[in-house]
C-alpha cells in the first residue's frame, strides 16, 4: 500500500499573525492539492465540517469536539468580522480525517479524550490543582478513528487527535495515552496503523510519546522538535517532513501557526 499522509492544525483558517480575514478554504485546498491518501486536520470551526469534502475533493469524515455556542451560520458571520479574536469560543471546534480515491472508509469511531470519569481518575494521579481540573474540562477533546480499505482488499487504521496543551504536557500525555490505547484495541493484529495529529507534546516534553515509539508499542516516526506527528506501525513510511514557510504562504501571508507535517511510503 503506497501512501502519502499529511497532518495540519489549521488554526481556524488564521494566518500567523492573525489578520481580519481567515483562509480556511484555501488551507484545505492547499493540503489536498497533490492528492494525498490521508489528511488529518485539526482546529476547524464546526460549520466547516460540512464543507471539507467539497473543498478538498476527498472523502471527508468530520467530527465535533467542542460544540458551538451559537447556530453555525450566525457563528460564521460573527467570526468573519475578526477570526483571530473569536475563533472556537463561538463556532466550536472539530477535527477532520480525509481519505483519497484509493481508500474507502468502512468503519468510523470517535473517542472522547477527556470525559469526566477519565479526568477524575487521572487528576488524582497527576495531582492536578482545582484550577487545572477546571481548565481540563473547559474544552472537549476527541480522537477520530477510521478503518479504510484499499482496492486490493488490504486495510489500515487512521486516527486523528488534537490534545490539550499547557500544564507541563501532563494533560496532553494523558489524552495521548487514551487515544493510543483505544487505537491499539481497535486495530486488528498486524494491521497498519496511523496515529496522527497535534499531540501538543514533543519527544523532549512528553513521557508517553517516547514510549509509543519504543519496542512495547511499536510505532515510529515522531517529528523531532514538533508537536505535530504522524506515527505509524506495521507500515513502512519515510521520515516526517515539515513544510517550510514558503510552501504554506499565500500571497505573502503565512498560513496557520503550525506547519504541515507529512510522511511518504519508504
Amino acid at each position: 500500500m503506497r501512501l502519502l499522509v499529511r497532518t495540519w492544525n489549521l488554526f481556524h483558517g488564521n494566518t500567523c499573525p492573525p489578520e481580519r480575514r481567515a483562509f480556511l478554504e484555501e488551507m484545505v485546498r492547499l493540503a489536498s492539492a497533490d492528492r494525498p491518501d490521508v489528511v488529518c486536520l485539526q482546529e476547524l470551526p464546526v460549520w466547516a465540517l460540512a464543507c471539507i469534502g467539497r473543498w478538498s475533493g476527498m472523502r471527508g469524515v468530520g467530527d465535533v469536539a467542542a460544540r458551538p455556542k451559537v447556530p453555525p451560520e450566525l457563528g460564521r458571520r460573527i467570526t468573519s468580522v475578526d477570526p483571530g479574536l473569536f475563533r472556537s469560543g463561538l463556532v466550536g471546534q472539530g477535527n477532520a480525517l480525509l481519505v483519497g480515491d484509493s481508500l474507502r472508509v468502512t468503519e468510523h469511531r470517535v473517542v472522547a479524550l477527556n470525559p469526566f470519569g477519565y479526568r477524575r481518575s487521572r487528576a488524582r494521579r497527576l495531582r492536578l490543582t482545582p484550577g487545572e481540573r477546571l481548565a481540563w474540562a473547559r474544552e472537549r477533546r476527541i480522537c477520530q478513528v477510521l478503518r479504510a480499505c484499499a482496492e486490493d482488499g488490504s486495510t489500515l487504521v487512521a486516527a486523528n487527535l488534537h490534545a490539550t496543551g499547557g500544564f507541563g504536557k501532563r494533560l496532553a500525555d494523558a489524552e495521548l495515552l487514551r487515544a493510543a490505547t483505544f487505537v491499539d484495541g481497535f486495530a486488528r493484529p498486524d494491521e497498519p496503523v496511523l496515529l496522527c495529529g497535534d499531540f501538543n507534546a514533543t519527544l523532549r516534553t512528553s513521557r508517553v510519546l517516547p514510549q509509543l515509539v519504543g519496542p512495547e508499542w511499536g510505532f515510529d516516526g515522531a517529528t523531532r522538535g514538533s508537536i505535530d506527528h504522524i506515527l505509524c506501525r506495521n507500515i513502512a513510511l519515510g521520515p516526517p517532513t515539515v513544510w517550510g514557510e514558503e510552501r504554506r504562504r499565500l500571497n505573502g501571508r503565512l498560513l496557520s501557526d503550525h506547519a504541515p507535517v507529512e510522511r511518504r511510503d519508504a
